[in-house]
Order: structure tokens, then sequence, then C-alpha cells
């Protein structure tokens, strides 16, 4: 699909306020204190995404069903993000994990996995005996 046939849709702002019951002033004092970053058409008008309105959504629950104050809720929104950051750095990790580890095995491992006996492989340790001789007792 082409942008043409697939728009991305975009609100405005009086559009917005509406939908969720809230003053067009309260949606530009979120902006203020960035918390929603809507994008803007040619003639500087506030466009909101759908992906702002999840943002706003996300900002109304904290606000209106936990009584969280904006202070807070840039807190919550910093921490949601650096915890995005930090699973896509770990699933990236994993992955080159998979890669080193895993690629060029599969066999292998797909053998253990259907054993009926599981058998981690154990190391090989070599040992002398040393005897005593009689007269060191």
């Amino acid at each position: 699909m082409n942008d043409r046939e697939d728009p991305k849709k975009f609100y405005h702002i009086s559009a917005v306020a509406q939908m969720y019951d809230i003053h067009p002033q309260t949606l530009r004092l979120y902006e203020r204190e960035g918390l929603l970053k809507p994008s803007r058409s040619d003639g500087n008008t506030r466009l909101y995404s759908e992906d702002d309105l999840k943002q706003l959504e996300f900002i109304l629950s904290l606000t209106r069903e936990l009584g969280v104050n904006l202070a807070g809720v840039e807190v919550v929104i910093n921490m949601k993000q650096r915890m995005n950051q930090i699973e896509a750095e770990v699933n990236e990790f994993l992955e080159y994990i998979r890669k080193e580890f895993f690629e060029g095995h599969e066999e292998e491992f797909e053998q253990r996995r259907q054993a009926l006996i599981r058998i981690t492989p154990g190391k090989i340790v070599k040992f002398e005996i040393i005897e005593k001789k009689k007269d060191e007792k």
C-alpha cells in the first residue's frame, strides 16, 4: 500500500478536546509540559495522530483514574520510555546470543529437545591414581 491508499488520520485540537471531554487549553498545557507532541500543519495548526491519542489516553488514565499530577505523569512517561528502550536492548542482545550460540547447531539442539532423557554433556576429567609404595607408609 502506498500513502494515498492508507492515509494517516489526524485530528484537530477541537475534535480531540470534544472526543475526550477536555478543554483545548488542557491539551495545550500537556504540550507545553512536553507530555504530548502533536505535529503541525503548514499553517501551524496542531494535528493529533493516533499515537498522540494513545498517549493522551494514557495521560488521562493517570490523572483521572489514579490522581497523578503532571509532574508524576512526566516521571511515569519517562520510566515507560526507558523500560521500552531496555526491553529493545535486551531483545537485541538475546537475538545476538541466539545467532552466535545456536546458529549452525539446530540439529544438535533438536535431538536433545526430543530425547527421552535429557542429559547435559559432562566434562571429562582426567585424574591419576597415585599409589603409595609400601616402604613410604
